[in-house]
């Protein structure tokens, strides 16, 4: 099978809501030409208000990795960009009417059954890689989290997550070539703790949030009077603690699905730097905030070699 670039086959509309400003949006996936990359349009703002997916446009990684160019401002694109890795697709418009992507059910999964029912379009022109050739290496002494890129024939990623939490426990995951993104990454939805909800809302986060989109890790037995504020929150009848230390909202669709919603972050996150990489990132509670700095890293140096 030839390496060229690929594209969408035809225009796909979703819509939703977003998952901060709780916002309705409608958003539309359109077919680009070769070496096009992945561009937003925010067709509230104009014809012309773009943003390239690009880490040069990166201004925010709090709960979500938000692009800005002047006036231009899209928030919560990683799902969507992990799709279109995953996926195999590399140049695509996708214009939206809002601030932010819509966080559907809170994985890639909607995004990728719509794609896959009827392929990618190859076109005409060769993917252009970067090829690590020596080790970069980023550390957050704060948080912990370390992210290393390192030279090799073909893309992986070892990853790991510890939240120090005895639900969540220590967690990996790893992905080749060989991994199946659409069935083994793409379900994977985004997770939150319980603790922390109350303060995201204080903060005017997660509006768009509710018991269909996200994980709730609940590290210990919670009063009955704050769990029935915490359905309150969501507008709920009722929500409870599982034995396993859950909400009782959803059901894991795998044992590690945290580590592997954090994949499906990086991998997003990693579109950023504009091109494809030929390279092995090992990754320790890696956030966007650390994946975005790597890749602007890597983009850096791809930029230093195509100059030279």
């Amino acid at each position: 099978m030839s390496d060229n670039q690929r594209t969408l086959k035809r225009e796909y509309t979703f819509e939703g809501k977003g998952l901060h400003s709780g916002r309705k949006v409608t958003m539309k996936l359109s077919p680009a030409p070769a070496d096009y990359g992945i561009r937003f349009l925010r067709t509230d703002l104009g014809p012309d208000a773009c943003v390239d997916a690009l880490t040069d446009y990166v201004t925010c990684t709090q709960r979500g990795t938000t692009l800005e160019n002047g006036p231009v401002r899209v928030s919560t694109v990683e799902h969507l960009l992990s799709a279109f890795s995953g996926l195999g697709v590399d140049n695509a418009l996708v214009s939206v009417d809002a601030l932010e992507v819509p966080i559907m059910d809170g994985s890639a999964l909607p995004y990728v059954k719509a794609v896959c029912a009827d392929g990618l379009l190859e076109q005409d022109a060769p993917r252009r890689y970067y090829e690590v050739t020596e080790e970069i290496c980023l550390r957050d002494d704060a948080t912990g989290a370390e992210l290393r890129v390192l030279p090799a024939e073909e893309f992986s990623v070892d990853l790991t997550i510890d939240f120090n939490s005895h639900v969540l426990g220590v967690q990996t995951f790893h992905y080749d070539g060989s991994v199946d993104y659409a069935s083994e990454i793409a379900p994977c939805r985004t997770f939150v703790f319980f603790h922390e909800l109350e303060l995201l809302f204080k903060n005017n986060l997660i509006k768009g949030g509710d018991l269909e989109n996200a994980l709730v890790i609940v590290e210990h037995p919670v009063p009955e009077e704050d769990l029935a504020r915490m359905a309150a929150l969501f507008n709920v009848e009722k929500v409870d603690r599982l034995p396993d230390g859950y909400l009782d909202n959803v059901r894991l669709h795998f044992p590690n699905e945290c580590a592997r919603h954090k994949m499906l972050d990086l991998l997003g996150d990693f579109t950023l730097a504009g091109r494809r990489i030929r390279g092995r990132i090992v990754a320790r509670k890696s956030g966007h905030r650390i994946n975005t700095a790597v890749a602007r890293i890597v983009r850096e140096k791809m930029l230093q070699n195509d100059n030279k």
